[in-house]
């Protein structure tokens, strides 16, 4: 389905899926052979911002960042964020064995402009550019297997679970726009995240 210039795969108004950190521990920030992809403004924003992020990140991830900067490549020459020679994401730390972003914790500050990377914040859903289009796609990743046995309610669905990320990226009317392409009413669903 299309919704505006977004083709939206029909499977994402069906899927269940709420993130369960005690069981996976947020290994998504650790596991992988590349960080996590990142848009040009974030970039900017985090060579605006950095100062805020620093006293959070560890000595490995200072390192990387002060060698090779604030972002790296993946195989297809696209942003990403670097990784400390541990494999983790620089921007992430344990917190009770738990990975934890920085972002977020300098955004719970009101000290850094956004919660974290859009495709964190979208994950699992990925964005691929195809001309004026961009396309959505399920990625499936072992480790988020948990993550997929949640019961059945209304609450589960996957596009509920993103709204704050789907309305961040294309906005509230994109969104409702979404919510009634898959035959939800948006004032209810809206109303659970409320």
């Amino acid at each position: 389905m299309f919704v505006e210039n977004v083709i939206v795969p029909d499977e994402l108004c069906k899927i269940y899926f709420r993130c369960p950190l005690n069981k996976c521990k947020g290994m998504c920030c650790v596991e992988g052979d590349f960080g996590a992809p990142l848009e040009t403004k974030e970039i900017e924003d985090v060579k605006q911002h950095l100062s805020p992020l620093l006293p959070f990140l560890d000595d490995d991830a200072q390192k990387v960042i002060s060698e090779i900067g604030v972002f790296d490549f993946d195989l297809e020459g696209k942003a990403c964020t670097p990784l400390k020679s541990n494999g983790e994401c620089v921007y992430m730390i344990w917190e009770d064995g738990i990975a934890s972003c920085v972002f977020e914790k300098a955004f719970s500050q009101n000290r850094f402009p956004w919660k974290k990377p859009i495709s964190c914040h979208l994950y699992p859903v990925r964005i691929k550019n195809e001309g004026v289009f961009e396309r959505l796609y399920l990625h499936r990743w072992s480790i988020c297997h948990a993550a997929y046995q949640v019961p059945s309610q209304l609450e589960n669905l996957l596009i509920v679970f993103l709204q704050e990320a789907f309305i961040r990226k294309y906005g509230l009317s994109w969104y409702r726009r979404l919510l009634l392409q898959c035959k939800l009413d948006p004032d209810f669903i809206m109303s659970l995240n409320s």
